[in-house]
């Protein structure tokens, strides 16, 4: 409240005598804010009191002050509100207020960069000049996998080399046939002369013509790897030794050819050998199904001699012959396909995989993937360690550039770029681990289902018991695992290729011998043994078998052993097995005598029996163990000597043919005339495991 009459009075003291009508109504002026306000009516006060709230605007998210914008040339009104992350209608207003920003329409273009500046000046924000981006929207594409292609077209389909395999027993000359083909020596590389992985590579007929060849183990523990071959395979030449005939091996390769519907070309080797008889492998082969010609069948048979190269030229035109017969045709064209046949750790030039194209080109720069993992090809290689520019349907080729080893069997195909590729492996590995949870789920189950059960029949007996009996009296025992007593060996596999540690860990799985000993495989991989390999054999006291692969020098503490034949690691690791499984108690029998006949005797008041034997088998110890044997079945085992006596001397041992009076600590025991004691001692022998993994 304020008086204007004071106010007056101030500014014209000079005046104060002046009293005028106006001055005098100004005087009793008096302003407040209560003669402003309206009063209510009596119905007004009679109703009841509203509030009214007004609505609040949400809050928008606004860009912090100080934040950096991305800005280019000719952008929109929309664009930079999107960039710095305010409303269009922030800009829009900001906008007025900046002389020569021109129109404010969203879809208006910002020339000037000076404007733009101080727009974003005015908003507190920095700006930074980018380049434009891409006209094209780049919608985020979800993860998603590859699949090969449909089938080709007609006019793209032209001749390719077939793919053949051989296959066959251990030591049936398979690797020497093939040495004879393309003129090279692998069997002597070899250790102890049996393949131990498959060897791809291209020979070039005498016709020109161009012929792939797989060379398979024959060894049982690689069986998997005889299955990816007759899977890869055109053709199979299957051979058999004119010496030994159809053996396991061989009717392996029989039921796989049967179930991948694969011709057979059979080549008997060994015909210059002493003892071969060619008929009497036709007739076996004949038994097992497979029907040559000449017999009634169209399989056709070719008798050949790896090392002396007698009938070679007959069964390259057999395998031209029955190529040409199935027409064999590839697409050149559009993205490789493909299948791994092997992989491998190389120390100095990384990763490798050797595969057999079966579709498109392959070209160095391409992007692939293969199970859960992908490559950029830095280098192609030929079966001679040659760089080539390209590979064609049916020719095998070694690949460089892998990130993670792919396993043998699996499928390659090309994509377009790395960012599918990336997209491929997360899709994959997603997949991956679905497929495990979903694998897992049974056993949690049925985990948890064992975990009710016990809980529930606890807590039942703990009801019937009452509470005051469940009461635990003292301190709570500490709640932990007993040790498991059985003995175990930890072990470490690290093998040249993918394949041999494949066979070795199928080995190690038909181990049944868990009871006495267990067997773990602390890790498995590809390549050499490096230093975490020996710093995780310190930590669980594991073995490492390193299978055809380098070790490193001044190992300390931890045991490498170097192996390069499979059954010789099979041997190896039985005997570390045996080192430790405890000693088990044997019976020896030290000698054996008969009772001819019994005495009874008065000893003070008490009346024993005594046995009148003669020794029939080495000797009788009077601190041995005794056992009663009647009609050949033991009637009483573990018994002891009280007294041993030849004529009337107590003695230790009674030798052969020599006759005493035995009397046993245990009158108990119902003795006959006739029966035998055979006298044995306990001594602890070395416990062999039971494992046979079948070879």
């Amino acid at each position: 409240m304020f008086n204007i009459r004071l106010v007056l009075n101030r500014l014209a003291p000079v005046h104060r005598s002046v009293t005028s009508p106006t001055l005098q109504r100004v005087r009793c002026l008096q302003t407040t804010p209560w003669h402003c306000k309206r009063r209510k009516t009596a119905e007004e006060k009679k109703a009841p009191r509203v509030i009214e709230f007004s609505h609040k605007k949400k809050n928008q998210p606004q860009a912090a002050t100080g934040t950096v914008v991305d800005i280019w040339r000719n952008m929109t009104v929309a664009e930079l509100a999107r960039s710095s992350q305010l409303d269009l209608e922030h800009i829009q207003e900001v906008m007025l207020y900046v002389k020569g920003a021109g129109s404010i329409e969203p879809e208006a273009r910002l020339e000037d960069q000076k404007i733009v500046k101080e727009i974003l000046q005015k908003c507190g924000l920095r700006m930074k000049i980018v380049a434009a981006p891409s006209a094209e929207k780049q919608l985020e594409e979800k993860d998603r996998d590859v699949v090969p292609r449909g089938p080709p077209l007609e006019e793209n389909l032209r001749e390719r080399p077939p793919v053949v395999t051989v296959m066959g027993h251990v030591d049936h000359g398979k690797t020497t046939l093939l040495d004879s083909l393309r003129g090279a020596s692998v069997a002597a590389s070899e250790a102890g002369g049996i393949t131990q992985h498959i060897g791809a590579f291209t020979v070039e007929m005498d016709n020109g013509e161009r012929v792939t060849f797989l060379d398979t183990p024959g060894h049982a523990a690689f069986s998997a790897m005889r299955a990816r071959g007759a899977n890869l395979t055109d053709i199979i030449v299957l051979v058999v030794a004119a010496d030994d005939g159809v053996m396991e091996q061989t009717k392996e390769v029989l039921q796989l050819a049967r179930e991948a519907n694969v011709p057979i070309i059979v080549a008997i080797n060994k015909v210059d050998k002493p003892g071969s008889d060619m008929d009497r492998v036709r007739r076996e082969l004949a038994q097992h199904g497979l029907a040559l010609e000449g017999s009634g069948g169209d399989t056709i048979a070719v008798g050949v001699s790896a090392l002396q190269g007698t009938g070679l030229d007959e069964l390259t035109e057999a395998v031209s012959t029955q190529a040409t017969l199935m027409g064999l045709r590839g697409e050149y064209v559009g993205p490789m396909e493909g299948v791994v046949v092997e992989s491998k750790q190389d120390s100095r030039r990384g990763k490798l995989s050797t595969a057999i194209v079966t579709r498109g080109t392959l070209r160095k720069g391409s992007v692939l993937v293969s199970g859960l993992a992908w490559a950029k090809v830095r280098g192609l290689f030929d079966h001679a360690g040659q760089p080539i520019s390209e590979i064609t349907p049916g020719m095998p080729v070694e690949i460089l550039g892998w990130r993670e080893l792919p396993s043998a069997g699996d499928v390659i195909l090309e994509v377009e770029s790395e960012r599918v590729a990336h997209s491929v492996m997360r899709w994959r590995e997603a997949q991956a681990k679905a497929d495990k949870a979903e694998g897992d789920k049974d056993a949690i189950m049925a985990k948890r289902m064992e975990h009710d059960e016990k809980y529930k029949a606890e807590r039942e007996q703990q009801r019937l018991a009452g509470f005051y009996r469940r009461r635990h009296k003292g301190p709570r025992p500490k709640e932990s695992a007993p040790d498991d007593p059985t003995p175990k060996v930890n072990v470490i596999i690290k093998g040249d290729v993918h394949g041999s540690v494949e066979a070795i860990l199928d080995v190690l799985d038909t181990y049944d011998d868990s009871e006495h000993c267990r067997l773990n495989v602390v890790h498995y991989a590809v390549g050499d043994v490096s230093q975490s390999d020996l710093e995780l054999a310190k930590m669980f006291n594991a073995v490492i078998y390193a299978f055809s692969v380098s070790i490193p020098e001044k190992v300390k503490d931890v045991a490498i052993k170097p192996v390069n034949i499979i059954y010789r690691l099979v041997d190896d690791l039985k005997k570390e097995i045996n080192s430790k499984l405890p000693p088990i108690d044997v019976e020896e029998t030290v000698g054996e005598a008969n009772i001819l006949q019994l005495f009874d005797i008065n000893e003070g008041r008490r009346k024993v029996t005594v046995l009148g034997c003669r020794c029939t088998k080495g000797l009788l110890k009077k601190a041995s163990r005794f056992k009663l044997v009647r009609n050949g079945e033991t009637v009483a085992d573990g018994l002891t000597l009280e007294s041993m006596r030849h004529l009337k001397n107590e003695v230790d041992t009674i030798k052969k043919d020599v006759e005493c009076g035995l009397r046993l600590d245990d009158q108990e025991v119902v003795v006959k005339a006739g029966d035998s004691l055979v006298c044995y001692k306990m001594v602890q022998e070395p416990q062999e495991t039971e494992w046979d993994p079948g070879f």
